[in-house]
């Protein structure tokens, strides 16, 4: 069932597909309006409620020149400032609040036997989520656009394990990262299966820090395998836990956004979202 949360985020997917298609034309609201089938009126208020900030200025975050201004402005102290504390509101680093443990050697193999692994669907700016954690934390996030999917994916990841549909703290603690009000938000745990390598990967992506991009060489260089970026594109393209390990913030050293296990309109939306968040704290 299509919630009016997922009917509202759609609506802004297709937008934003109709921006990232048309950008160098600078389309007008008038324009991307008709596009979804609303008056502008109608969809200048409903974009803004979900991104915070009007469609137009919502289009140079989704740019090219933005992504390799970030780029340029903050690739050198990118990890240095993932670490610095302080900050206010949603401008705040979620990653701070984010560790992981990697799952013993037998889990891994196995597919998750002896695993308990509790499952819930969930609603976010960015469509319905699967989220899944064991006793000791998160174990899959996914965007999904069908929930038996979803659950049989995940089922594929843990063939060997045992499931139940219930929302425990963990996940709980993982969804309130889409609140505004991050006061109130507890360590969020995650619990993967992956190699050392897979693992080394995420843990760095969890320093970049919320509103900023980094490229696939530049994490390698940081893993200290500078010429391991093939690698690393692939250890990223693992990811099993969308948004808190935030692998949408790695782009080309181009400045293209390039792709994303979730699609890649979602991927913009998300560092056009991220960006309108950090510019509102300001």
């Amino acid at each position: 069932m299509t919630t009016q949360a997922t009917y509202n985020y759609n609506r802004i997917a297709k937008a934003i597909e109709f921006i990232t298609s048309n950008f160098k034309e600078q389309p007008s609201l008038d324009e991307i309006a008709e596009s979804v089938h609303l008056s502008p009126f109608h969809f200048q208020r409903l974009f803004t409620d979900w991104a915070g900030v009007s469609p137009k200025k919502f289009m140079q975050y989704i740019s090219l020149e933005y992504a390799k201004q970030l780029l340029k402005d903050r690739q050198a102290t990118l990890f240095d400032t993932a670490q610095e504390t302080g900050f206010s509101g949603t401008s705040r680093l979620h990653d701070l609040f984010v560790t992981i443990e990697g799952m013993t050697p037998g889990e891994y193999k196995n597919g998750g036997g002896n695993l308990t692994i509790n499952y819930s669907f969930a609603e976010s700016p960015f469509g319905t989520l699967i989220v899944a954690s064991t006793p000791k934390g998160i174990c899959h996030m996914a965007f999904i656009d069908d929930e038996n999917k979803g659950l049989e994916n995940l089922r594929l990841r843990f063939p060997n394990a045992q499931f139940h549909q219930l929302l425990d703290k963990n996940q709980q603690d993982g969804l309130f990262i889409f609140q505004h009000d991050w006061n109130r938000l507890d360590q969020i745990k995650l619990h993967l299966s992956g190699t050392p390598f897979q693992l080394k990967v995420w843990e760095t992506l969890l320093k970049i820090p919320q509103g900023s991009l980094t490229t696939y060489g530049a994490i390698a260089r940081k893993i200290d395998s500078p010429k391991a970026s093939r690698a690393v594109g692939t250890a990223i393209g693992s990811n099993p836990v969308a948004f808190l390990i935030p692998c949408h913030r790695v782009i080309q050293s181009s400045g293209q956004i390039g792709g994303y296990m979730w699609g890649n309109t979602r991927k913009n939306a998300i560092i056009g979202w991220e960006a309108a968040q950090i510019n509102i704290a300001q």
